[in-house]
């Protein structure tokens, strides 16, 4: 069965400063399920960067679009939606931040890092939204 934790749904400006109701948000829903401390720091850290994201790339720091980010639970996977407002993006053609020409550069590691702390992220509506699954 799948139960939305409607509690837990957060709208955001798309500006810089909304980055920071995301821990809150996170701390929530990590507290009524009971998350243990190592995943919880990286359902934060994937957050965070599926956020950011949203508010700079998907929406272009445009104050009149929003951030919707929803968690839901189904059995033992806990999902994270994140919806912007934007275009997307062609999510199957990112550059890897792994090779050496990507090292020095300053961006460019948010979906990697979301993949790599995450059990699974699932990109739809031309990338403009984003699960992001973990595993309790």
């Amino acid at each position: 069965m799948i139960s939305d934790l409607k509690r837990h749904e957060l709208v955001l400006a798309s500006i810089a400063q909304s980055i920071t109701e995301v821990e809150p948000f996170v701390c929530a829903v990590c507290a009524e399920l009971e998350v243990q401390e190592e995943l919880f720091g990286n359902i934060l850290v994937a957050l965070t960067e599926g956020v950011n994201n949203a508010i700079h790339h998907g929406n272009a720091l445009d104050p009149a679009k929003s951030v919707h980010v929803q968690a839901r639970i189904d059995g033992r996977i806990l999902t994270f939606i994140i919806r912007d407002q934007g275009p997307g993006f062609d999510y199957n053609n990112l550059p890897d931040p792994t090779s050496p020409e990507n090292l020095e550069k300053p961006s460019g590691r948010g979906v990697f890092l979301m993949s790599q702390l995450s059990d699974l992220v699932i990109f739809s509506d031309r990338g403009s939204t984003v699960e992001v699954q973990f595993r309790l």
